[in-house]
């Protein structure tokens, strides 16, 4: 097992300690606090019901409603002309469409899975009749009918050789007012001088791939953008670099313009040097554009989308909508909501809460990514904590306050191979990666707090298993090993810890 991905189990195992153990026993820089399980395997939880349904709570006069569950990590969200909704699923390795609800239930008809086998599919959008998918090392396109939402032809790579992998592996990809195909690119790390200026950056290239530059830079994970209606801006989320405190550094929405250095990793925030890679390079920060607005640090702002429906009412016209995962590098909690942002006469930007009740007094029972506006005005958001899509309409909409009656159908799972050879070879890697010292008490160095492993089996196919070493939740870094590497630990991990 690679030291990275040993670096990145050992702050999830820091999670054992709880929020109120991190506050005491370790200095707040380094506090680990969020759904254990989805921090170390991706396991969340289901759509929420009952009781936790009654938390989620949207604006006066909004309703909201669950629209589909049971895909496994939701993240990106496209909605096409017919009113369809079209999900990435990283873990998957699949792109689906959900069916619009034509029967009036507020549920998607059906789920179905328009691609598979993509290499953790992140970023979509639709453009002249194809549907654009950014991989984690390029991006593709296929001709895609939407008033049907049948896809014509074949699957075709149009922008290959992207850096892949690292700590933030997806790929975002929008098409501008331009006509230009737009993809963000994070860091490979948490603070670190990348080797390939392609890394946190925005990239630009025409709608064939053809052309690529580097458009702006500094941007350590820049997971959502959007262009403003009214000015034709492009405005970028950005997450804030780790382990610098509970309040430090911000996260950041900003102003995209061409070439510009918007800091990372010499600058945090407005103009303010790392601690880490900041001395040196004072110039640089100085050079920096500073954010436009800025989040609470750590909440992780994702998706973002300017709402354009003529029939908003007034509070809302010309505000964007901005997903916070929620924080995980803090003794509390925060973020885990949907806000709002409203952009004043005199510049500045004011922040109000939209969705809240994903996280309620250190319980979460969600963790918003992506948030679309449909055509019809609806507003959608995925959560990949809960394998959930949500749909946010006026009034009382169709199944708001309730779940969808008949859980959509999900792909079928796969089996264990019990191949001894194979087993040994992953025991193998267990043991070489030093795995033990985080999950192991009798092979855990002393003071050493203890993640243990159990019940792998009632969350887990093989293939399941496999992917989620090669696309973990962040902070674990991706496991650096071939897709038959992973496979054995896996088999090994399945047989051990059934």
């Amino acid at each position: 097992m690679p030291r990275s991905l040993r670096i990145g189990l050992g702050l999830v195992a820091l999670a054992g300690l709880g929020a109120a153990s991190c506050g005491w026993l370790l200095p707040e820089r380094y506090a680990v606090n969020a759904p254990l399980l989805h921090l170390l395997f991706g396991v969340g939880t289901e759509a929420p019901s009952g009781e936790a349904w009654d938390r989620l709570q949207v604006p006066r006069g909004y309703s909201i409603g669950l629209f589909a569950e049971g895909i496994a990590n939701p993240r990106m969200l496209r909605p096409t002309p017919a009113g369809d909704l079209l999900v990435s699923s990283p873990r998957d390795g699949r792109v689906f469409l959900l069916a619009r609800d034509r029967d009036g239930d507020g549920a998607a008809d059906e789920k179905r899975t328009l691609l598979e086998g993509l290499n953790q599919p992140h970023g979509l959008d639709l453009r002249e009749g194809w549907l654009y998918v950014a991989e984690t090392d390029g991006v593709g396109r296929v001709r895609f009918d939407s008033a049907s939402g049948a896809l014509e032809g074949n699957y075709q790579p149009i922008l290959e050789g992207l850096p892949g992998g690292g700590n933030h592996y997806t790929r975002t990809l929008r098409f501008g007012p331009d006509g230009w195909m737009y993809v963000s690119i994070g860091s490979s790390c948490n603070v670190c001088e990348e080797s390939d200026p392609r890394r946190a950056a925005i990239l630009r290239a025409r709608p064939d791939g053809s052309d690529l530059e580097i458009f702006a830079t500094g941007l350590r994970n820049a997971v959502g953008f959007d262009w403003q209606p009214e000015t034709g801006a492009l405005y970028a989320t950005d997450n804030g670099r780790d382990l610098l405190g509970d309040d430090f550094p911000p996260c950041e929405l900003n102003r995209i313009e061409r070439g510009g250095f918007y800091g990372w990793p010499h600058a945090n925030g407005n103009r303010e040097l790392d601690p880490d890679l900041g001395p040196g390079h004072e110039e640089a920060a100085r050079a920096s554009i500073p954010p436009s607005h800025a989040f609470r640090a750590h909440n992780a702002p994702l998706g973002i989308t300017f709402l354009r429906d003529p029939q908003l009412p007034k509070a809302y016209r010309g505000a964007a909508l901005v997903a916070l995962h929620g924080s995980w590098n803090r003794t509390r909690k925060d973020g885990y909501r949907i806000v709002s942002l409203h952009w004043q006469p005199d510049g500045r930007i004011l922040e109000r809460d939209f969705a809240t009740g994903f996280e309620r007094d250190e319980d979460v029972i969600g963790r918003p990514v992506d948030v679309a506006e449909g055509p019809d005005g609806a507003i959608y958001v995925s959560d990949d904590y809960a394998g959930a899509i949500y749909r946010i309409g006026r009034g009382e909409a169709p199944g708001a306050g309730a779940r969808a009656t008949t859980p959509l159908p999900s792909p079928p799972g796969d089996t264990i191979d019990h191949d001894p050879a194979a087993s040994a070879r992953g025991r193998a890697l267990y043991e070489t990666g030093r795995c033990a010292g985080c999950h192991d008490a009798d092979g855990a160095p002393e003071g050493t707090v203890v993640v243990p492993i159990r019940g792998l089996r009632l969350r887990y196919t093989l293939d399941g298993l496999t992917r989620y070493l090669a696309t973990p939740t962040p902070p674990m870094p991706t496991v650096d090993l071939p897709e038959a590497d992973r496979r054995d630990l896996a088999i090994h991990l399945l047989e051990r810890h059934p």
